[in-house]
């Protein structure tokens, strides 16, 4: 019989009194919740590959796998509907909040877990295929959208951010019973790492595993900041860069000369902000908060520059969202902290 979701007494505090509460006193657990039945069936699907690993998880802050620990953290906010609430309106979106979304994730981090059981980045077959693990990783990234070199999982092009982004998203398509990629991928560059891969972990099934750390990093229990604490730190680090180059964009959309009884296109964007930004996320992959803080920027921009909306709204609408991705598409920025190193 399937156990019932956990109860906490603080779900029923004023957000104030739960705001101002350390993470580590929520009490919280994977045990019985939905993320822990997703994480049996992608654990059930490692065995169905005849893969020995069985990687840990645990709850932390992000999604995350740490180097030399064969395991993955999984965001506390995923174990509680109030948390998950509070998440999505502080940060205006859940990462992992829904099933399919969750299953993309915890396929991609035990990718990562995969990768640093069996210390696979030090091989020199893996390292022709995806590059050097011990490269930097960037604070940002530009991706090429039409490029066929790389699989598309998660969002945002993000195999394309670094050689270990490449790998865990190549294993988690891999590992996907229902992405049949051998048809997928045809005739992409991208399918020979997924052949590759395919032939890795056959190998794997008869390797020894090189790292067997049950560490768990971060976690919540040892997590002392509130979760006023927490959300001030996690918006200012998903703050959109600053920027002073909207204005030629801006011109190109909306009208400068005064017109009677036009609308302002800071009430424009004020009606379609939230319609723009969740568009745009899907588009792209990035972070809605962070296209929410360029919007931001923009509507500055538009009030000094005293701009109006006129002609066809969808019209205005379309090029607005398209100006947006652009800027998106050309310069993403990490989407998490980059735990893997």
């Amino acid at each position: 019989m399937p156990r019932r979701n956990r109860r906490y007494a603080w779900e029923r505090w004023p957000q104030g009194r739960l705001l101002d509460t350390p993470i580590r006193d929520l009490g919280l657990t994977l045990d019985g919740t939905w993320v822990e039945r997703l994480v049996r069936q992608v654990l059930g699907e490692l065995a169905d590959r005849g893969i020995r690993l069985r990687p840990h998880f645990w709850l932390s802050d992000e999604w995350f796998s740490p180097g030399d620990v064969p395991g993955v953290a999984v965001p506390f906010y995923l174990v509680s509907k109030r948390l998950t609430r509070l998440e999505r309106g502080r940060m205006l979106s859940v990462e992992g909040g829904t099933r399919v979304e969750c299953l993309k994730l915890l396929r991609h981090e035990v990718g990562h877990a995969i990768q640093h059981a069996y210390a696979l980045h030090w091989r020199r077959d893996w390292q022709r295929t995806f590059g050097s693990s011990t490269r930097r990783y960037p604070s940002s990234y530009r991706p090429n959208p039409a490029s066929r070199r790389y699989v598309l999982h998660l969002d945002a092009w993000y195999a394309q951010s670094h050689p270990d982004e490449d790998f865990a998203e190549t294993f988690a398509v891999w590992l996907d019973p229902a992405s049949r990629w051998r048809t997928r991928y045809l005739g992409w560059p991208a399918l020979a790492k997924l052949e590759y891969v395919d032939r890795l972990m056959a190998q794997v099934r008869r390797s020894r595993q090189v790292c067997r750390s049950r560490q768990k990093v971060d976690p919540v229990g040892r997590l002392k900041k509130t979760l006023r604490e927490h959300y001030v730190a996690k918006r200012e680090r998903y703050a959109a860069p600053r920027s002073s180059r909207w204005d030629a964009d801006l011109l190109r959309i909306f009208s400068v000369s005064p017109h009677g009884g036009v609308e302002s296109a800071v009430r424009f964007l004020r009606r379609h902000r939230r319609e723009i930004r969740e568009e745009v996320s899907r588009w792209t992959g990035e972070y809605v908060f962070t296209l929410d803080q360029v919007i931001k920027q923009m509507l500055a921009r538009c009030r000094e520059l005293k701009l109006h909306a006129v002609g066809s709204e969808r019209r205005l609408k379309l090029r607005f969202c398209i100006l947006l991705a652009a800027r998106a598409s050309h310069y993403l920025y990490r989407r998490r902290e980059w735990h893997v190193l």
